[in-house]
């Protein structure tokens, strides 16, 4: 039986269904300790169980991105903090290559901060 969480990744038509399961398995191999849970309705990821990033769509943009819940303590140019006391952004366009190695330096940083706070 599929939850909630296999629906939001399997609803989606391409190339976005594709851009999204890519992301979640970016996420997801980037440490053995980000574990994916599905809250506030969207896909997040944590580690360790705290709240690291989660994945949603930029009205505005019309874009897929992650946000990382410390995104103000990131020091990333191409993350947008708009409105956000808390979580900065990074967008993608789905018909494009993601960009694996920006996306795994920002959760490296992200990791570095949870483990030395």
């Amino acid at each position: 039986m599929l939850t909630e969480l296999d629906n939001f990744y399997l609803n989606k038509e391409e190339p976005l269904r594709g851009c999204l399961l890519a992301l979640k398995e970016i996420i997801l191999r980037h440490n053995s300790h980000i574990t994916p849970e599905w809250k506030y309705k969207l896909p997040f990821f944590y580690y360790k169980g705290k709240m690291l990033c989660y994945i949603w769509f930029h009205k505005k943009f019309k874009q897929p991105y992650i946000g990382f819940y410390n995104g103000h303590l990131l020091n990333e140019p191409d993350l947008l903090k708009e409105n956000r006391s808390r979580v900065k952004i990074l967008l993608f366009d789905a018909k494009e290559d993601l960009p694996v190695e920006k996306i795994n330096f920002i959760l490296t940083q992200a990791l570095y901060i949870y483990n030395n706070n």
